[in-house]
């Protein structure tokens, strides 16, 4: 604990160097899917794509690992819904 009586956390570089390749190879899978998938193709693998980027950053660069698993899958069935919402309002790209 520090002097303000909250807890901190210390993640190794290494942690965050490969956490931060792996966001780097995603942008890079969203920028190929954007341009040789069919339009409505490439919206599902960005909204596929996008909340794994959010959550890792969530977990790794934002410390959600260290929460109460409540706080933790709070976050991540907000980001479901999120995603299912967004899905469903891009979901008329398949019909036209």
């Amino acid at each position: 604990m520090d002097r303000t009586g909250s807890e901190t956390h210390v993640m190794p570089y290494r942690t965050l160097v490969r956490v931060w390749l792996v966001l780097l190879g995603l942008t890079g899978a969203l920028v190929a899917a954007g341009t040789t998938l069919h339009p409505s193709l490439s919206v599902w693998a960005m909204l596929v794509i996008t909340p794994v980027k959010a959550g890792l950053i969530f977990y790794y660069f934002m410390h959600l690992k260290y929460e109460k698993p409540l706080l933790t899958g709070l976050v991540f069935v907000t980001l479901g819904l999120l995603v299912l919402v967004i899905g469903l309002l891009f979901s008329d790209l398949f019909y036209r």
